[in-house]
């Protein structure tokens, strides 16, 4: 990875059908930022539906959000939007670009992935768990779809709550039949935990200056989804695993992804050769590239990891 790569800024895709719940989830991100300053990119403001209370004010072509985040439409021109938002002051730390509801998220990414100083992590799509199959198999929209799911590293089966057993149960057995590498999450009125799109990078922490002689050493804590309903609750986990010795790359992404609900994953380890590695898991996608300069050197070579609790391991993809 270059130094240029090393300081992008990561964006996340978000695709899916026309009332599948995007817009409900982006404005659960937007209402849980929690600091972060996020750039939302939409087709159209009047697709997005931003709610009224996150609103502070229109620059320009782009309407200024609560906790110094913005929103702004980039029309066909998603690679020059992104420019300019990249260039802004102070620049975003998180980008999310919602597709429109008959798009296909991969050319979206594709197109982003030109940009320089933008990372894309991977692509989202939302489903409406009563109405995703059906949509699949119609004559006219069913290809679009299927697509859309096709092109998802990770799914959220949107408004879980209104598509209750043996239905809901029905609607997963479908997705794990054809597309049984990509995670699915439950979400209700698109509340999942932010970092599952915003996974953090790491911070260094004093007692973790010297790590301790294992191999491995790591701790985990509960991760619980802020104002959510009851049962999208308490179904994740956070994890912060630390390396005391170099490690093999290859072996750990293999690793990683043969553990049971991992969602995502972020940080970087030392390699055998003696490089650092920036490590990332989106869904069903794991990535490694050499990261250049290094962390700084009281930083030990970590991941932050985000699996399903029990709760959750009944779920595809778990």
């Amino acid at each position: 990875m270059t130094a240029t790569a090393q300081a992008a800024v990561p964006a996340i895709v978000v695709g899916g059908y026309l009332g599948a719940g995007k817009t409900t989830l982006v404005n659960h991100l937007l209402r849980h930022a929690d600091g972060r300053r996020i750039a939302v990119l939409v087709n159209d403001f009047g697709e997005v539906s931003i709610d009224a209370a996150l609103i502070e004010g229109a620059d320009g072509d782009v309407l200024a959000l609560a906790g110094g985040c913005i929103c702004c439409s980039f029309g066909a021109d998603l690679v020059g939007t992104l420019q300019q938002v990249l260039k802004r002051e102070p620049a975003p730390q998180h980008l999310v670009i919602e597709c429109s509801g008959v798009g296909l998220p991969a050319a979206v990414a594709r197109s982003a992935r030109l940009v320089a100083g933008l990372c894309v992590d991977g692509i989202v799509t939302v489903l409406d768990a009563e109405t995703a199959q059906a949509l699949a198999d119609d004559r006219y929209v069913g290809d679009t779809v299927r697509q859309q799911v096709a092109d998802a590293d990770w799914l959220v089966l949107n408004k879980a709550d209104l598509c209750v057993d043996p239905a809901l149960s029905a609607r997963r057995t479908w997705l794990t039949r054809h597309w049984p590498a990509t995670p699915v999450v439950d979400a209700i009125r698109g509340a999942i935990p932010p970092a599952l799109m915003f996974a953090p990078m790491p911070a260094a922490r004093a007692d973790e200056a010297r790590p301790d002689d294992e191999a491995t050493r790591w701790s985990a804590h509960p991760m619980r989804v802020a104002a959510a309903p009851p049962a999208a609750d308490g179904c994740f986990t956070h994890e912060r695993r630390l390396f005391a010795q170099p490690v093999d790359v290859a072996a750990l992404l293999q690793a990683l992804q043969a553990e049971p609900g991992v969602l995502r994953a972020k940080g970087w380890v030392r390699a055998i050769d003696g490089r650092r590695y920036l490590v990332q898991v989106v869904g069903r996608r794991v990535s490694a590239e050499p990261m250049a300069p290094a962390p700084p050197p009281r930083r030990p070579d970590q991941l932050i990891i985000i699996r399903r609790t029990s709760r959750g391991e009944g779920q595809p993809g778990a």
